[in-house]
């Protein structure tokens, strides 16, 4: 054991606290030489990198707000549409109400037109038919007036005498009344 080889300090590890001058000369000389080729090579294109990626993130900022101002255009249009189809809507639903109203009110008038006709149509038919039987009634009084004077005469009348005793007959009677009253009560 008596020969120990002796380990240089800057071998031991400690050569990091104690300061040598040639070791930090030369740090410092590759330190510089290392900057320098970075500052060359790899700065630039960094800097390319950086700048392309800022000009990248303009663009999708330019193109973003770009994106907005057209979705704010076509929102903008979408609600004119909207508003413009609101008051077309508007308008059939205004035009749709009208024509029902005038197709109730002509279905009125058709329907009171009708009924007037109905109502003239059957004042006709009432007016008829008491012409009918008052012509009915003045054939009945007067052959029961030719049958009462045969009765009370006992004997047979001339065609001149019934044609007298019908009309006396008739003009006692007041047929004019008889056709008032059923023109009222129609």
């Amino acid at each position: 054991m008596a020969s120990v080889a002796k380990i240089p300090i800057a071998a031991s590890g400690s050569f990091l606290i104690t300061p040598n001058v040639g070791m930090t000369i030369w740090t410092l000389v590759v330190f510089a030489i290392s900057l320098f080729i970075l500052w060359k090579t790899v700065f630039p294109a960094i800097g390319r990198a950086l700048d392309k990626r800022v000009e990248t993130i303009n663009e999708s900022l330019d193109s973003a707000e770009n994106t907005r101002k057209e979705a704010e255009k076509v929102l903008a249009e979408y609600r004119e549409r909207l508003a413009e189809a609101r008051g077309q809507a508007d308008e059939i639903m205004s035009r749709a109400r009208r024509a029902a109203e005038a197709q109730e009110r002509q279905a009125q008038e058709d329907l009171r037109a009708q009924r007037e006709r109905q109502l003239e149509q059957t004042r006709l038919e009432i007016e008829a038919e008491t012409r009918r039987a008052i012509q009915e009634i003045r054939r009945e009084v007067a052959d029961l007036t030719v049958l009462a004077t045969e009765k009370v005469t006992r004997k047979t009348l001339t065609e001149a005498d019934q044609r007298r005793l019908i009309e006396e007959a008739l003009s006692e009677l007041d047929f004019s009344a008889l056709a008032s009253e059923g023109a009222e009560n129609a």
